[in-house]
């Protein structure tokens, strides 16, 4: 009893708890970045991989330092990383970067309906008139920023329940309406 004791206490409870939330902000940075990198922000990307290297050295450093005599700082440490890949993913959603393209097949009444809606908004809508198995459709293309997609998903199935609406990133995106942020931040 006094083993299992002398193991939960021989740490304390503030390097325990700096440990694990410093491993949080750490590996959500990480998550951060790679999915940053992949989207096609690098400079965001370069800056957040410098920062999670130096937080990385000093808490390793804390953590491997005496592990053999304390090993509860390991676990701590690996909840840490495990939590801070959910918590990177949750805040990577939460701040949606990035471009998507929202498609939309409908009828042609619809979508000249959706169309409208959509350019009355500010957005930049393309159709293409195409034929389904039994009657002629209209493909709307939207692009636009990720944060706003359900919006644009939901007005649509306002208007089409049935509208077949597909979802997709884009990591390349040129010409059309593209502001000079975007261009900056990569």
């Amino acid at each position: 009893m006094d083993e299992i004791i002398k193991f939960f206490t021989s740490v304390p409870l503030w390097e325990l708890a700096l440990i694990f939330f410093a491993r949080i902000i750490e590996v959500s940075m990480g998550t951060l970045r790679i999915i940053l990198i992949n989207k096609g922000y690098r400079k965001v990307g370069v800056i957040l991989a410098f920062c999670e290297v130096m937080l990385w050295v000093f808490v390793a450093s804390r953590v491997i330092a005496g592990i053999t005599e304390r090993p509860l700082k390991g676990i701590v440490y690996s909840l840490g990383f495990a939590s801070g890949v959910y918590v990177g993913s949750r805040l990577e959603s939460l701040i949606a970067f990035g471009k998507v393209l929202v498609q939309a097949i409908t009828t042609p009444e619809n979508g000249k309906a959706i169309a409208d809606v959509l350019r009355n908004q500010g957005l930049g809508v393309t159709t293409l008139e195409g034929q389904g198995k039994d009657s002629s459709r209209l493909v709307i293309m939207v692009y636009t920023n990720r944060k706003g997609k359900e919006k644009i998903i939901q007005q649509i199935k306002e208007i089409d329940e049935k509208a077949m609406i597909v979802s997709n990133d884009v990591t390349t995106l040129e010409g059309g309406y593209i502001g000079n942020w975007r261009r900056f931040v990569k």
